[in-house]
């Protein structure tokens, strides 16, 4: 991967479009978030509101390894996903720290069925001694508080 962190999220959203779950998951510090505010971009946190996610690390280990087992209902027929991402912009840099703001379109489809989100993805990266890794994801959805079909992956 580049070290230009304005392709880091085209890299991390690739690994997802090929289900590579635990090389995604691998992109995240210790301490990383994964989060999508109820309110969309207007949330200034994920504790004074609910979220339709926030998760950590292990939140994020339990939802991979349920998509990686042969058992999960809600995978027959397996999810797909395909992002399609406008080029990422950097917000703020300082130190080891930038932060990234990537519009995009997320479609995800099961079987005869498929859905359709937009937003803005915002990423918090650290530089580690391998490369960039994700402090914390957040999705801000274009109309997030509207009634929602479930999403299966990861956006």
């Amino acid at each position: 991967m580049s070290s230009d962190p304005r392709d880091f999220a085209a890299h991390e959203a690739a690994l997802l479009d090929e289900r590579r779950f635990d090389d995604w998951l691998a992109l995240f510090t210790e301490d990383g978030h994964y989060w999508v505010p109820l309110l969309g971009a207007v949330q200034a946190d994920p504790f004074s509101h609910n979220s339709l996610a926030y998760e950590d690390r292990l939140l994020l280990q339990l939802r991979v390894d349920r998509l990686k087992n042969p058992r999960a209902h809600s995978q027959h027929p397996p999810s797909h996903s395909q992002h399609v991402l406008q080029p990422s912009r950097i917000e703020e840099e300082t130190g080891d720290a930038v932060h990234l703001r990537t519009p995009f379109l997320y479609i995800e489809a099961r079987g005869e069925s498929q859905i359709l989100l937009t937003g803005t993805a915002r990423h918090h990266l650290a530089r580690t001694p391998t490369g960039w890794a994700i402090r914390e994801k957040r999705i801000d959805l274009l109309n997030a508080a509207r009634a929602l079909p479930a999403i299966q992956l990861f956006i």
